[in-house]
C-alpha cells in the first residue's frame, strides 16, 4: 500500500516504519525541516530500543522515506496517518489545532480517493471536525478513520509489530476493509481487530490509559496508607495481584507517573466530563494523588535530614550544602523522555532546599541539560554521581539500577542514605550491610 504518516514523532516515526516493515511504500512527513534533514542523514531524533535498526533497513530497501513537502505526502498516498501532536490546552482540553491544519492541508491537496486516519489521541468527536476541515477545501471523496495507538514508549515497536488489539472506528465499509487489509500481517487470526463506531474508538483510547493511571495511583495511595500503618506494600501488593480479577500490571508503588500520555489524556477526560456537565470525580482523584506523589520522595529526604540536623548539626534549612545523587531521570526505564516526570519535580525541590543535585540517566542526559541548563551536574556513570553524596535517591528504574555493587556505593557516599522511589532494593540486605534505606510504603 501506499502511505503517508504527517508527524514523526514517537507515534508517527514508530508506525511509518513498522508499516514499512510489513512491506508498504511510506513517506514520513513533518513540517520541521532540521528533523527531516536529521533522518535524511541516518539519524534518529528520539531514543526507542529497536527503531533505529528497523529504520535503516526499510530506507535501504527503499521503502521508507522522509519529506518536507506536504503535496508530495498526500499525493502519493492512498492511506493518511494523522500523528501530531494534541497538547493539552490551559483548561486540560485536548489542543486540535495541528490535527485540523494537517486536515485542512490534506483536502487542499488530495487527487483522488484518501483514507485519512487520526493516529493522534484525539477528543471523542474529533474525527468529525477533521471531516468538516477536509471537505472544506476538496470535493474529492475521503474517508476518516479512528485508529487510535497503544504504544508504550520503551517498547512501542514489539507493540506494533505485535498489538493485543487493532481498534478501528469508521462508518465506511471500503476504509474498513483497507485497514484490515492494512493490519492482517500484524494480526494474522484478526480476532484481535476491533471493529467499532468511531466515537467508541476515539473514547476507547482515553478509557484505557485513564484506567491505567488509576492503577498507578490507587496502589501509590495505597503505599502511603502502609507507611502510616507500618505495613509493606510490596506483601500487600502480592496479595493484591494474585487476584486474577486485579494482576500485577502497573501495580507497582512510586513517585507517580509522567510521560506525554496518561497526564494530558486524563486532564483530557476530565474535561470532556465538565463540558457534558459531569464531575469525573475518580479521575480528578487520580491526577491529585499523581501530583502528590511526585512529591513523596523530596519530603521523605527532607525530613530524614531534618531529624539529622536536630541531632547535631544547626541548620534551619537542613538541605543546605547537601549533596544529593540522583539515578534516573526518564519518565520510565527505555526511553529517553522527561515529559511531566517525577524527576523533575523532584530535582526542582531539592535545588529549591539548597541541595547540589548530581544525575545520571543512560539515556535521557540531553533532554535534561535542556531542562536544568547548569543547575544540575549530569554525570556519564552512575557511579560517579556517589562521590562524596549524602543520599542516594533512585527516581526511575532502569535495569541497570537494580544490581549495583552495594559495597562500592557505600565507599563512594559520605553516608550510605538510600532513598528508592521505586521499591527496586532489598531492604533487609541493605539494612545489614548498613545502609539506612526509605522505600515507598515498606516498612
Amino acid at each position: 500500500m501506499k502511505i503517508s504518516v504527517i508527524g514523526t514523532g514517537y507515534v508517527g516515526l514508530v508506525t511509518g516504519t513498522c508499516l514499512a516493515e510489513s512491506g508498504n511504500d511510506v513517506i514520513c512527513m513533518d513540517i520541521d525541516q532540521k528533523k527531516i534533514d536529521l533522518l535524511n542523514a541516518g539519524n534518529v531524533p528520539i531514543y526507542e530500543p529497536g527503531l533505529e535498526e528497523l529504520i535503516t533497513r526499510n530506507v535501504d530497501h527503499g521503502r521508507l522515506s522522509f519529506t518536507s513537502d506536504m503535496s508530495l505526502a498526500v499525493k502519493s498516498s492512498d492511506i493518511i496517518f494523522i500523528a501530531v501532536g494534541t497538547p493539552p490546552g490551559e483548561d486540560g482540553s485536548a489542543d486540535l489545532k495541528y490535527v485540523l491544519a494537517v486536515a485542512g492541508e490534506i483536502g487542499r491537496n488530495m487527487n483522488g480517493y484518501k483514507v485519512v486516519i487520526d493516529k493522534s489521541t484525539v477528543p471523542v468527536g474529533t474525527a468529525d471536525k477533521v471531516k468538516v476541515a477536509i471537505a472544506a477545501k476538496t470535493k474529492l471523496s475521503f474517508d476518516v478513520v479512528s485508529n487510535p495507538e497503544f504504544l508504550k514508549e520503551g517498547s512501542a515497536v514489539d507493540d506494533f509489530m505485535k498489538p493485543d488489539r487493532v481498534v478501528i472506528g469508521t462508518e465506511s465499509a471500503k476504509a474498513r476493509n483497507l485497514m484490515q487489509d492494512l493490519y492482517s500481517p500484524f494480526v494474522r487470526k484478526g480476532d484481535r481487530i476491533l471493529d467499532m463506531d468511531i466515537r467508541s474508538a476515539e473514547m476507547t483510547k482515553y478509557a484505557a490509559n485513564a484506567m491505567l493511571a488509576t492503577k498507578i495511583s490507587f496502589i501509590n495511595e495505597m503505599a502511603n496508607i502502609c507507611a502510616g500503618l507500618g505495613a509493606d506494600i510490596d506483601s500487600v501488593r502480592r496479595g493484591m495481584g494474585y487476584d486474577k480479577r486485579i494482576g500485577f500490571e502497573f501495580l507497582f508503588p512510586g513517585v507517580g507517573y509522567g510521560g506525554s500520555c496518561f497526564p494530558k489524556d486524563v486532564q483530557a477526560l476530565i474535561r470532556t466530563a465538565k463540558d457534558l456537565g459531569l464531575e469525573a470525580n475518580i479521575l480528578k482523584a487520580v491526577e491529585a494523588v499523581n501530583k502528590r506523589q511526585k512529591t513523596i520522595l523530596f519530603e521523605m529526604i527532607l525530613q530524614h535530614f531534618a531529624q539529622a540536623s536536630k541531632q547535631g548539626r544547626k541548620n534551619s534549612a537542613p538541605l543546605e550544602g547537601r549533596t544529593i545523587a540522583v539515578w534516573g531521570l526518564s519518565f520510565k526505564p527505555r526511553t529517553d523522555d522527561m515529559r511531566e516526570a517525577p524527576s523533575v519535580v523532584v530535582i526542582n525541590n531539592l535545588l529549591r532546599a539548597g541541595a547540589t543535585v548530581k544525575a545520571h540517566d543512560p539515556v535521557a542526559t540531553h533532554e535534561a541539560r535542556k531542562i536544568f541548563k547548569s543547575r544540575v551536574t549530569l554525570m556519564d556513570n552512575n557511579y560517579e554521581t556517589l562521590k562524596g553524596a549524602d543520599a542516594l535517591a533512585v527516581v526511575t528504574e532502569w535495569n541497570e539500577f537494580r544490581a549495583p555493587d552495594f559495597k562500592r556505593i557505600k565507599k563512594l557516599m559520605k553516608k550510605p542514605v538510600i532513598f528508592d522511589g521505586r521499591n527496586i532494593f532489598h531492604q533487609e540486605e541493605l539494612k545489614k550491610m548498613g545502609f539506612t534505606y526509605y522505600g515507598i510504603g515498606r516498612r
